[in-house]
């Protein structure tokens, strides 16, 4: 595993490793404590979702929860946007593809950031690991065309 992206403060994609051979594949997805910046993160819930084609399940963020998402099967358009006050990104919006089409990763995002996803192939699988257990004061939500946030959910990709 290691680290890729150095897009908002504390915000983390780290490509994965797979390690093949005739019996299938093995793969690390993530390592706890999780370290960087000298900041661990632990882990209080594991959540799995199935996440039919098409659909966009977006603006989701947390008040006090820090949020790693991984991609089992499937394909999934992802938005990030920094929505903290205080922070040097503040409004920026990064977007990529995660799943089975693109290099394995991981991704997790600090509170104040939201997430957004919309799935572009067939039924897609995805774990979600939380710092915190679900508490409905925590959830930050905005709607998925929000004009709060410059993001096209119809983009194209490849």
């Amino acid at each position: 595993m290691s680290e890729d992206l150095d897009l908002f403060e504390g915000v983390n994609i780290l490509k994965l490793k797979t390690h093949h051979d005739y019996r299938g594949f093995f793969r690390e997805v993530l390592r706890l404590p999780f370290n960087q910046n000298q900041q661990p993160i632990t882990i209080a819930q594991i959540s799995h979702s199935e996440v039919y084609p098409g659909v966009i399940k977006a603006w989701h963020a947390h008040a006090y929860q820090y949020q790693w998402t991984y991609v089992v099967k499937g394909n999934l358009l992802v938005a990030l946007v920094d929505k903290r006050n205080d922070s040097s990104s503040f409004n920026k919006v990064y977007s990529f593809i995660c799943g089975d089409n693109d290099s394995p990763m991981i991704y997790g995002f600090p509170p104040g950031v939201y997430h957004g996803y919309r799935n572009i192939g067939e039924s897609c699988q995805v774990i979600y690991m939380t710092s915190g257990q679900y508490d409905l004061e925590d959830e930050l939500r905005l709607d998925p065309n929000t004009k709060e946030i410059n993001f096209n959910w119809n983009l194209k990709y490849k």
